[in-house]
């Protein structure tokens, strides 16, 4: 593609997927634990300008998984009741890590802040619970799904990089996660 088309595409889906990401209030979370043994399941989600937001017990599976394995898959989907068909709903998807933020650090105040903002007052309670930590999600490649024949690759800092994924959901991808 050339210069010019890479420019409109992003453009035109960039918005779309910001739009996508504000609509959806739960992350579905893939994880695993200190033996490989996966998990899916889900947190509400808050978005900052550094990453994902999830507040979490350790109590709770996924909780444990985060602290034994800091690399995770995560995904927004768009709900089967809004979807012109439940073969091709519409989703975006990414491989992340997972950083547990220090309760006294200037990053967990932003991230109870953004939740709380989204979520209500229910997240401060949460927040104040020691089983409960607060977990950053940093995403590294990602694949937004618009429908049949409509996936693209989003790259590069903060997913901006889009490539229209022509060779179906399972082409080449980047090697490049940081460190775990």
């Amino acid at each position: 593609m050339s210069t010019e088309t890479d420019q409109r595409l992003r453009e035109k889906l960039l918005p779309e997927i910001e739009a996508f990401k504000a609509q959806r209030t739960t992350l579905q979370l893939a994880t695993q634990d200190a033996n490989g043994i996966p998990n899916a399941s889900y947190a509400p989600f808050a978005l900052a300008d550094d990453g994902f937001y999830i507040l979490v017990s350790e109590l709770a599976r996924h909780g444990t998984n985060l602290k034994a394995s800091t690399r995770l898959s995560v995904m927004l989907i768009e709900d089967e009741s809004e979807a012109k068909s439940v073969f091709a709903r519409k989703r975006l998807t990414f491989d992340a890590t997972a950083e547990i933020v220090d309760r006294n650090s200037v990053t967990f105040s932003k991230g109870v802040s953004v939740l709380s903002t989204r979520f209500g007052d229910m997240v401060d309670n949460l927040a104040s619970l020691t089983d409960f930590n607060l977990f950053k999600l940093t995403p590294h490649h990602g694949l937004y799904v618009k429908g049949f024949g409509q996936a693209f690759s989003l790259s590069g800092l903060e997913l901006l990089d889009v490539d229209w994924k022509r060779d179906g959901h399972h082409g080449s991808r980047k090697k490049n996660l940081a460190p775990v």
